[in-house]
């Protein structure tokens, strides 16, 4: 697979992603441990080298899993986690970047993945109770330390983003970026490009909905966190089905899926994006990987983009209570 940098400082990573949260994390039921330990190994070797986690996907348990599975590795892939959060019994109940909270998510982290540094450590949502300048000076110590080596914002705004650079540059933003979730484009790009910073969507697939395998009579498992978004009630889904359309008229032209055009849509806009698509099943990563070799051509993205702006999107991407503080 094909390569991209992130940032300025020369972090290069695979064209796409492994984003590894739903391995242990939000959609149940979970699938077997061994099995996905199988199936990040299976990534890996076809050529896929960036595998993303968290400390609360789990809690915990997505870094135990990530680094089991790159030990064999471990040098030769980048692995990003993050911090954040105040997770107590089990659950995250608010954000805390306190310097000393930092210090301590990372050991953990870093026990965790069995390993000694990591790649790309992202605070995973804003804290409003610490100056980012202060999250930034923590960073740039452990990177000095060689307990990390690249700093990265998620779902962080503009302003954030150039304070935070100006202590310790940022290599790359992650933040939810797809054909069904543009806001990115109209602020967060351009300063991106600016910065010379890289960007990581992640939900690119619209977790999952952009595949075509949903429907308005779709259900989902009892806990699975999609059963809670605006998005996915029934209504939404029928409503938002001419997306879906779009994307299955485009992936029969080019003999792909849905899946594939969505993804190669975010590969298309700019060099410096790198989707991190999350799945349990090999299948769907053979196919998700796959993308990268679909070109789309000037007129294809054209058709796409003037459709698309046709297509009202009904329902939030989160509930009102979640959207400032989730880590999905």
């Amino acid at each position: 697979m094909k390569k991209r940098t992130l940032g300025k400082n020369g972090l290069e990573v695979s064209t796409l992603g492994l984003g590894c949260m739903g391995m242990t994390h939000a959609y149940v039921p979970l699938p077997d441990r061994n099995e996905m330990v199988s199936l990040i190994r299976s990534a890996y070797d076809m050529g896929e080298i960036f595998f993303d986690t968290a400390e609360m996907y789990g809690p915990y348990t997505n870094e135990e899993l990530v680094g089991e599975a790159v030990a064999p590795f471990r040098d030769k892939v980048v692995v990003a986690t993050k911090f954040g959060f105040n997770i107590v019994d089990g659950k995250a109940t608010g954000t805390n970047s306190r310097p000393e909270q930092i210090k301590k998510a990372v050991e953990g982290s870093l026990k965790r993945l069995k390993t000694d540094y990591i790649d790309l450590l992202y605070q995973h949502r804003v804290d409003p109770n610490v100056q980012i300048e202060d999250v930034a000076g923590t960073v740039k110590g452990l990177i000095q330390e060689g307990k990390v080596k690249y700093f990265g914002l998620s779902e962080a705004g503009i302003n954030t983003i150039r304070r935070a650079h100006t202590v310790q540059p940022v290599t790359t933003v992650q933040n939810e970026y797809s054909l069904w979730f543009r806001r990115p484009e109209q602020e967060l790009i351009p300063a991106l490009e600016e910065l010379g910073i890289g960007l990581v969507p992640y939900s690119p697939l619209g977790k999952g909905y952009l595949s075509g395998s949903f429907n308005a009579d779709t259900t989902f498992g009892k806990n699975d966190f999609r059963n809670i978004l605006p998005r996915f009630t029934p209504e939404a889904l029928s409503a938002n089905q001419a997306i879906v359309d779009l994307l299955k008229k485009i992936a029969a032209e080019k003999e792909a899926t849905p899946a594939q055009i969505a993804l190669a849509w975010l590969l298309a806009q700019k060099p410096w994006i790198v989707p991190i698509p999350g799945t349990t099943k090999l299948h769907r990563l053979k196919e998700n990987l796959g993308a990268a070799a679909v070109e789309l051509m000037p007129s294809d993205l054209s058709e796409i983009n003037s459709a698309v702006s046709e297509i009202r999107i009904e329902g939030t991407r989160y509930p009102e209570a979640l959207e400032k503080i989730t880590g999905l």
